[in-house]
């Protein structure tokens, strides 16, 4: 193992955080930490991740897109953010790519993913 793949595995250990194993495709529910004034809350944004970059390192992020009021937004969370309380997968798309930016123009039934029902967890 290199130097600095070492460094990025121990600063990922320190921050001691339980990232699901999920992938684009699936839906998945963000909790994130909103400050409004003094006080903090968990907002939860969920939505299909379409993308995930620079894999489980320190640098990964992922983003995830809903549509709200008819509209699509899209959110890039870093991976291992601070303001990150939890991430839960709402439910396996089966799809056959990593990035899913042709959803960017789909609406209705042509932007709906298949659920992946007979899902295997990665072996650590």
């Amino acid at each position: 193992m290199d130097l600095i793949a070492q460094l990025e595995a121990e600063q990922v250990a320190a921050l001691g955080k339980e990232i699901p194993d999920f992938k684009a495709g699936d839906t998945i529910r963000v909790g994130f930490k909103v400050t409004e004034g003094s006080r903090t809350r968990v907002q939860n944004y969920e939505g299909v991740c379409i993308s995930r970059k620079n894999g489980a390192g320190i640098a990964g992020s992922f983003t995830v897109r809903k549509i709200s009021f008819g509209e699509g937004v899209e959110r890039v969370f870093p991976l291992h953010s601070t303001n990150i309380d939890n991430i839960t997968v709402v439910r396996r798309g089966r799809v056959r790519r990593a990035k899913l930016y042709y959803l960017r123009s789909r609406r209705g039934k042509s932007a709906r993913i298949a659920e992946d029902t007979n899902y295997k967890p990665k072996k650590a």
